[in-house]
C-alpha cells in the first residue's frame, strides 16, 4: 500500500473531554491524503472509548501505550507508527483549523531545503474562549535558514514555533536526528524542532492554523515551575553542541527572557485556576 503524504499523530492522555473535537478537526481536513494515528497512554478516563468512535474512518488507527515514561513515551510511540513523508503531532485537546494540512505540506513541498513550517495559533481556555489571538512566529515570520531560526528562538527565550499542532515537518529528518528529544520535557517540542532545523530551512505559515488549549488538565502544567530551568538547560545544550549556531551572548539573553516568560506563564495559570473555581 502506498504511504500517505502526511501522518497526523495524536498522543492522548486523559483527553476524553476534548479528544472528539480534536479528531473531528483533523478528519475534516481536505486537499491532502493523510493517516491519523491516535495512541492512548493508558488513560484512566474514557479517552480510548472516545477514540474508538472514529475507527470506521479508514484513515484512523488507534494504538495503546503502556503506562509510564511521561509524555515523551507516548509522543515517541505514536510517531514511530507513522508512515507519511511529513508529520504533524496534535495534542489530544488542541484543534486544527480548516486547510492547515494541505497548506503546510504545500509550503514544505515548494522548497527542496525546507524541513519545518509553523503557523500562528489562538490560545484558548478550557471552555474554548480565546485568551490570545494569533500567537506565534515572533522574529521568525519569514523564510530562514534553519540554524538562524533556532538562534532567534534561543534569544527569544520562548518557543516562537508554537505547540506541535502549529508545526509540520519532514518525518525522515526527525527520525534521523533521533526522534522527539525528551531531555528537557517542558521543551520537548522546541528542542526537537531545533534538531530538525539544523538540517534544512524554516518556512513560515502566516495563517492562524490551530488552537492551543490552556487548561489545568495539561500534562505540561506540572512542569511550569521547571520551565525556566529547563529553558536554560536547553540553551546551554545548544551552545555546547552547536557553538557555531548559538553564542554565549545568545544564551545570556535567552536565559533572561526565559525567566520572565516563566513568571508570566505561572501567573497565567494562577489566573486560569481562579477562573475555573
Amino acid at each position: 500500500m502506498t504511504p500517505p503524504t502526511l501522518s497526523v499523530v495524536v498522543p492522548a492522555y486523559n483527553n476524553a473531554k476534548y479528544l472528539g473535537e480534536t479528531i473531528e478537526s483533523i478528519l475534516r481536513q481536505e486537499g491532502i491524503d493523510f493517516e491519523l494515528i491516535v495512541a492512548d497512554h493508558s488513560s484512566p478516563d474514557d479517552t480510548r472509548s472516545v477514540a474508538e468512535r472514529y475507527l470506521d474512518d479508514p484513515r484512523m488507527t488507534l494504538l495503546d501505550t503502556p503506562a509510564g515514561g511521561g509524555a515523551p513515551a507516548n509522543w515517541r510511540r505514536v510517531t514511530e507508527a507513522a508512515t507519511g513523508e511529513y508529520l504533524k503531532l496534535v495534542c489530544g485537546d488542541d484543534i486544527l483549523r480548516p486547510g492547515i494540512l494541505a497548506r503546510q505540506v504545500g509550503l514544505l513541498q515548494a522548497s527542496e531545503r525546507a524541513v519545518l513550517t509553523a503557523c500562528r495559533r489562538d490560545v484558548i481556555d478550557a471552555s474554548g474562549k480565546t485568551l490570545i489571538a494569533g500567537r506565534g512566529l515572533q522574529k521568525i515570520d519569514r523564510p530562514l535558514p534553519g540554524a538562524e531560526a533556532v538562534r532567534r528562538a534561543v534569544r527569544a527565550g520562548i518557543n516562537p514555533f508554537g505547540e506541535p499542532a502549529s508545526v509540520t515537518m519532514r518525518r525522515d529528518v526527525l527520525e534521523n536526528v533521533g526522534g522527539w528529544f525528551g531531555d528537557f520535557p517542558y521543551l520537548i517540542d522546541q528542542a526537537s524542532y531545533a534538531r530538525v532545523l539544523l538540517h534544512g530551512d524554516f518556512v513560515p505559515d502566516q495563517e492562524v492554523g490551530a488552537t492551543f488549549r490552556m487548561s489545568n488538565e495539561q500534562w505540561s502544567v506540572a512542569l511550569v515551575k521547571n520551565q525556566s530551568s529547563q529553558a536554560r538547560g536547553f540553551h546551554e545544550w545548544m551552545r555546547h553542541h552547536h557553538p557555531d549556531v548559538v553564542s554565549a551572548a545568545d544564551v545570556r539573553i535567552g536565559n533572561a527572557r526565559a525567566a520572565m516568560a516563566a513568571r508570566a506563564r505561572r501567573l497565567a495559570y494562577v489566573a486560569l485556576s481562579r477562573r475555573m473555581r
